[in-house]
């Protein structure tokens, strides 16, 4: 049986789930973590760009804010691919009223300006730049946060497709365990957001096992991105054939990780 999420708060004012001891992003930002890990760390836009279509598979839903800078960048870039998919794993989904809370906390400016001057000091990162583009980004998903919600299924388990843009735009949610519903689909990835709760927190949806399932989805020449470098997911993921590599993390966190496939015909190793 589906068990929906509650949404809490952190005393910072950060979304928190109570059942994993975690937040649901850095308190400097969901927006800013998404492009930075997510879509930086895919090399996104310009590897959707002039293409037919592009898949991306991301392995914790949660607010849903990959999937809205996602989808809004996508909407903003004059060279995007003709038809974006996105499809995304999540155990416990909100409901809808949770889910409509959660973003108007981030599209309201929830980013702590101390958390991210403090941070900015610490690593050298997080220009003002930076805040202002994820200001600019806010405003541009305020409609699509609305669409969203408006579209949110009812909670049950196994496979929602949901289409926006006039079918151009795909939302594929996965409500369950993810070594359930990753079994049967379809589909392979262009790119991965692996960003489900820190392994310490979750480590069923990091495990060796689950990660071996998500690169059974790989489309040659895929990349993935995720904030996480614990050892345990690194040699997970170098064991299904990625090449990986550390770069500079989201304000406050010093790495990230980056992983990609063999171009066709290209042989893998260093």
């Amino acid at each position: 049986m589906l068990e929906p999420a509650t949404l809490c708060l952190a005393p910072d004012g950060t979304p928190f789930s109570e059942a994993y001891g975690d937040v649901y992003h850095t308190r400097t930002g969901g927006l800013g973590q998404a492009c930075h890990v997510f879509l930086g760390g895919n090399d996104l836009p310009r590897r959707w760009q002039g293409r037919d279509g592009f898949v991306i598979l991301e392995t914790g839903f949660g607010l849903g804010l990959n999937f809205l800078a996602t989808w809004a960048t996508w909407r903003a870039d004059p060279e995007r691919s003709q038809t974006l998919h996105f499809i995304s794993c999540e155990k416990h989904p909100f409901l809808r009223d949770d889910l409509q809370r959660a973003h108007a906390l981030a599209e309201t400016g929830h980013t702590d300006p101390d958390a991210i001057q403090s941070e900015a000091a610490q690593d050298g990162t997080a220009p003002p730049e930076s805040s202002r583009a994820e200001t600019q980004l806010a405003q541009a998903i305020l409609n699509l946060a609305d669409t969203l919600c408006l579209h949110w299924p009812t909670l049950t388990e196994g496979r929602h497709d949901i289409a926006f843009e006039e079918g151009r735009v795909r939302l594929t949610l996965l409500f369950g365990d993810a070594s359930d519903t990753l079994q049967h689909l379809p589909e392979l990835a262009d790119a991965f957001f692996l960003d489900g709760f820190s392994p310490a927190k979750n480590p069923e949806l990091w495990s060796a096992e689950l990660l071996a399932l998500v690169s059974q989805h790989a489309a040659p020449a895929a990349s993935l991105a995720t904030w996480s470098v614990a050892s345990g997911v690194r040699h997970a993921l170098a064991d299904q054939g990625w090449q990986l590599k550390k770069t500079p993390g989201f304000r406050g966190k010093r790495e990230m990780l980056q992983g990609r496939r063999s171009e066709p015909n290209e042989p893998s190793g260093e």
